[in-house]
């Protein structure tokens, strides 16, 4: 991936993991769209870096918006070499609940329709490069109370392997971040303020893609993604206690 002097394009970039890359393209030289529903927020970041971030509000969960969004940077930023798709919404729930089926239907809205017509609508742009998705070590090892997001990180993860094979012909280089549970706001204020920071995570993706990784973990999710039968019942007993 072209870390310098690029264009790129976050969805959720303005918060968590997303406003942390944006933040460290934007020290190296790059100019980042950021996408999101919260227009305060994204104008909050751009100000932040005028003339480096152009803040661009849109209803991810909505198929028009997201086609919406790809024709205005076709028009607009014809340039644009990286997509990175961020952006996810997370869901402490049973199935148990009175609301469980309509919130579990906005989070695979979310988290797979929504990345999935992405990619399809990006891919076409001539300039672009590279495609990143943000998947998760809980596409591993779910954990229960938050199952079907664990559940459309596991998709998102195999759709990204096929991905990365099927735009080979097209030269786009398709790369997966897998992070492990961070200090972000998924989910709700407060709940992840135990984890790591995000900082930490950033800093070991930037390193790993300097080296022409493509698939990249960070602590947990190393074990996550690569450990055996024994890991895996390990770090699923400590996630379904």
């Amino acid at each position: 991936m072209k870390l310098t002097n690029s264009k790129i394009l976050i969805t959720g970039g303005a918060s968590g993991i997303g406003l942390g890359l944006t933040e460290r393209f934007v020290s190296l030289g790059n100019t980042v769209i950021i996408v999101g529903r919260r227009a305060e927020l994204l104008d909050e970041v751009a100000a932040k870096y005028p003339g480096k971030v152009v803040a661009k509000t849109a209803d991810l969960s909505s198929k028009e918006s997201r086609k919406e969004l790809y024709d205005w940077v076709a028009e607009n930023h014809a340039d644009l070499e990286a997509f990175i798709n961020n952006a996810g919404i997370q869901n402490w729930m049973d199935v148990s609940d009175a609301d469980f089926l309509d919130r579990a239907l906005a989070e695979i809205v979310t988290n797979i329709e929504a990345p999935l017509h992405l990619t399809a609508l990006f891919a076409k742009l001539p300039s672009l490069k590279t495609l990143v998705n943000v998947t998760s070590g809980l596409a591993f090892v779910p954990a229960s109370k938050i199952a079907v997001y664990s559940a459309t990180k596991a998709f998102f993860h195999s759709f990204t392997l096929s991905t990365r094979y099927m735009l080979k012909g097209k030269g786009i280089e398709v790369i997966e971040l897998i992070p492990p549970a961070l200090d972000t706001d998924l989910g709700g204020t407060g709940i992840h303020s135990q984890f790591p920071p995000v900082s930490g995570f950033i800093d070991s993706v930037f390193a790993d893609l300097e080296q022409g990784k493509t698939e990249i973990t960070y602590m947990h999710s190393t074990d996550m993604a690569n450990g055996g039968p024994e890991v895996l019942k390990a770090r699923f007993d400590v996630l379904n206690p």
